[in-house]
């Protein structure tokens, strides 16, 4: 298997993982409605399970499913300046969000270790394992503008679509 069917593999999966969250944060949610207002019976694990699981949702698809083309950006500027220009600023983004994920990372993964004193009211799930989801997301975005400044480095930006509605041009 070669690397670009191996990485479309692995973004499928990331893609189903999502969609099971979605789906337990669903079944959670209507099941709450049922219980508090059809059987008069509240419960509280549901609330809590459906606060994680939109957590959890949240980063893991902009960790691992959403791409870059498809993040939600300003780019009525980046997209009028010419290549050039469009690569500096490509390069001065990426080192600064390094900079800013590599020098927290040392106290993100101190604070998400040290949560293992504390566990959710419900569900008891100790707060290390539910806040060990930024990690993985502060890991993937410095990879991922890792690669962004390499190749911005290597002369290649990507290149604004403006036959796109949300080019922003």
């Amino acid at each position: 298997m070669d690397a670009n069917k191996a990485g479309a593999w692995l973004r499928r999966r990331a893609e189903n993982l999502l969609a099971l969250m979605l789906a337990v944060m669903f079944l959670a949610f209507l099941l709450q409605i049922v219980s508090r207002y059809i059987l008069n019976w509240p419960v509280g694990w549901t609330s809590e399970l459906t606060v994680v699981m939109w957590v959890w949702m949240v980063l893991w698809g902009a960790a691992f499913v959403v791409r870059e083309d498809e993040e939600i950006r300003f780019d009525l500027v980046y997209g009028s300046v010419p290549g050039r220009a469009r690569r500096i600023m490509t390069i001065v983004t990426a080192i600064t969000i390094l900079a800013l994920y590599l020098g927290s990372l040392p106290a993100v993964i101190d604070y998400v270790t040290f949560m293992k004193v504390q566990a959710t009211a419900y569900l008891k799930i100790r707060f290390d394992l539910l806040y060990s989801i930024y990690v993985l997301f502060a890991l993937a975005v410095i990879v991922r503008y890792g690669w962004i400044l390499w190749t911005a480095l290597r002369g290649r930006t990507s290149e604004p679509d403006l036959t796109m509605p949300g080019s922003g041009v």
